[in-house]
Formats: C-alpha cells, structure tokens, sequence
C-alpha cells in the first residue's frame, strides 16, 4: 500500500505540475505570430503527448527514487524536472526562446544521461525515458528552428 501511494503522490506532482505550468503559459498571440518551420505540429498535439510522457517520467523518478544507495540517479531526475518545469514560462511567458533553447539543450543532455545512468539500476526507468529523450530532441530542434526563424 505505501509503495502504491508514494507512486500516486508522484504521479500527481509530476502530472500536475507539468499540466499547471502548461496552462499557465499557454501560446498566445506572441507564439501565433512567430514564424515556425514547417515540422511544427499543430497545438492539440502538446497536451496528450506530454501527459503520456509525464506519467512516464513519474514512474521513472517513483522507480529510481525507491533505489537504495543510488541518490546521484535520483538528482538527475531532480534536475531534468527542474529544467523541464522552466522551460515553458521562458519560451511561452517570457518569450525568450535563445534561453529557452539553452534550457531544453540542457534538459536533453540530463535525459540522456539519466538513460545512461538508470540503465545499469533500473533498465525500466531507462526505457521509459527513451520516447522523453526522442521528444525532448524533436522540440529542441522545434525551438532551436524558431529562434533562428525569428
């Protein structure tokens, strides 16, 4: 029962923190006007996809978080939250995409060696950051063409 609770509790936050900030930052008029590439998906696609990703990356982070002696995997997890959560009120809010752009660079690394990390701990955790990493990629690529766009 209390591995099934904290599960939830990490569900919740990571759901709920993520649908938070997306509400809260998101496009308006600013980002309708940018010039984009032509790769751009249309704005539905956002809400499912991350939803999926982050209920995956909460049972990544429920998962690694229950690994005795492994606190430096945890922190990874930490840090991309982190980066994750900042991204979206820096390129929508603030409307800096250059710094956005250093963000989700920052992010991508931290997934990926995260991936790294967990795959010799948790080979679970580590796949279920596979379809974040290849996300994260694509929208990195996404900001990286409208900075430049723009």
């Amino acid at each position: 029962m209390k591995n099934a609770i904290s599960l939830l509790v990490f569900v919740v936050i990571v759901i709920g923190a993520g649908s938070a900030i997306g509400t809260l930052t998101a496009p308006g008029e600013w980002y309708a006007a940018l010039n984009k590439p032509f790769f751009n998906p249309p704005n539905w696609v956002f809400a499912p996809v991350w939803t999926v990703l982050y209920l995956m990356i909460a049972v990544a982070g429920w998962r690694v978080w229950q690994q005795p002696g492994h606190p430096a995997l945890f922190r990874l997890w930490l840090v991309q939250m982190g980066l994750n959560f900042l991204w979206s009120p820096l390129f929508f809010a603030l409307q800096m995409p250059g710094i956005a752009l250093i963000v989700i660079a920052a992010m991508l690394v931290t997934i990926l060696l995260f991936i790294k990390s967990a795959w010799l701990v948790d080979r679970v955790s580590g796949l279920l950051f596979i379809p974040y990493a290849a996300w994260v990629g694509f929208a990195s690529a996404l900001n990286a063409a409208i900075f430049f766009l723009n």
